[in-house]
């Protein structure tokens, strides 16, 4: 089945291609002389057992250890020879591969990218070689006094929910993981039908969506495996805090959390992008101006709004002097209270629906953009209507919608709070 989403005056027109085995293919073009290719699994940590926490990041980086018909290596010095770039990333909930050439390179590079990310060699010196480079990867995070912190927020917010472990896994899973590990991991769900593609740039939809349909086999239908069922946290009922002395800490951190509504309740997490913009980002965001410019009491602050699949988390996240950590935490909640009270101002909501519609110009320029953009909400949402609609939504969204879902979820006597300090 094919779709060609036409929405009148607006900078998207992609047309989306589902296949009976479950493949989708969204390709759209633009007058840009260039093309990215974007290949979307819907596979991360999250779908992890703890006995193998990290595969999914693990196996990012070994999809480029070469196939049958690639030398590991190889894929990236062709690339490099035709002045192509690639790259990879891997999240809580999908693990995405890209690559950015010219128009006229794009039917030869597709092959290759799609024949490392399906039928991986995964050669056992390779995999004892990269095991190295993961853990090292892992030291570095876990000397990082930022990402400790996050870690810690994160298993405050989330006990039970897969959320809670590391995308890179730990050093004593990776340690003793095996091929043999990787390659069902692999083989359970990198094929096809766990596979959302995305071209955009210089050439007719049709010629890319025929170019990638000429590179697969869609004789082979996979069933992807059936995802462990999980149910969301229940929001706070206290506050539940967790205070920890870090030497390498030169300021003191303070973070405070609430549950919030995941991507499986969209329609509620558009206000708290909202409160987030309001509260803490960018110069005339309320906490910044009063807590930052002001007062003085901050060196840094921030406000958060993260959606995952199951469940979100609001965040307030603070860099300060360890002996202003009692009158900024007041200071936040008195912040709060006063929106549950009164409501944001028309001023604030303008300035917000202002940024939204200028990032969504903004980040629509390139093609990398736009895969991002399609193949992040498609594999998550099976849908792009959310996408292009997004800035109108919240164009639409009243003052009064933002009061009553700070009064909803940011319940000023029951929530997450970590403090760090030397």
């Amino acid at each position: 089945m094919t779709l060609t989403l036409v929405r009148p005056n607006t900078l998207h027109c992609p047309t989306i291609t589902k296949f009976p085995n479950g493949l989708t293919i969204i390709t759209e073009q633009i007058p840009v002389s260039a093309i990215n290719l974007n290949i979307w699994f819907n596979v991360g940590s999250s779908v992890e057992t703890d006995s193998i926490n990290g595969m999914a990041h693990f196996l990012e980086h070994m999809i480029f250890k070469g196939t049958k018909n690639l030398v590991s290596g190889e894929f990236e010095r062709l690339l490099e020879a035709r002045g192509a770039v690639t790259n990879a990333a891997t999240s809580q909930e999908y693990t995405h591969f890209y690559f950015t050439c010219a128009p006229q390179d794009f039917a030869d590079i597709l092959p290759l990218q799609l024949d490392l990310v399906l039928n991986p060699l995964l050669p056992s010196l390779e995999f004892e070689r990269e095991r190295m480079v993961v853990l090292e990867e892992i030291n570095r995070s876990n000397d990082n006094p930022r990402r400790r912190i996050y870690h810690k927020m994160m298993i405050n917010g989330f006990p039970n929910l897969p959320y809670r472990r590391p995308i890179l896994g730990t050093e004593e899973v990776i340690e003793t993981v095996t091929r043999e590990q990787m390659q069902n991991f692999h083989d359970s769900w990198y094929h096809p039908s766990n596979m959302t593609v995305v071209a955009v740039g210089n050439l007719p939809p049709q010629q890319l969506t025929d170019t990638i349909v000429n590179s697969l086999n869609l004789d082979n239908i996979n069933p992807i495996p059936q995802k462990q069922p999980y149910i969301p946290e229940s929001p706070f009922t206290e506050i539940v805090t967790e205070e920890y002395t870090d030497k390498a800490l030169q300021e003191a951190r303070l973070m405070l959390t609430w549950r919030v509504p995941g991507l499986n309740s969209l329609e509620e997490t558009l206000p708290l992008d909202v409160l987030a913009v309001i509260l803490g980002q960018g110069k005339l965001s309320r906490l910044f101006r009063d807590l930052r410019e002001n007062r003085r009491l901050v060196t840094r602050i921030s406000a958060t709004n993260m959606t995952n699949q199951i469940q979100g988390l609001f965040y307030i996240g603070t860099q300060l002097p360890k002996q202003n950590i009692s009158a900024v935490k007041d200071a936040i909640l008195s912040h709060l209270a006063d929106i549950q009270a009164k409501g944001v101002t028309s001023q604030e909501l303008n300035r917000v629906c202002q940024i939204v519609a200028n990032q969504y110009i903004f980040q629509s320029e390139k093609p990398s953009d736009r895969t991002n953009l399609y193949g992040y909400y498609y594999s998550q949402l099976g849908c792009l209507n959310p996408a292009l609609e997004y800035a109108d939504k919240i164009k639409n969204l009243t003052r009064e919608d933002i009061q009553k879902t700070a009064q909803k979820f940011l319940n000023l006597k029951a929530y997450g709070s970590i403090i760090a300090s030397n």
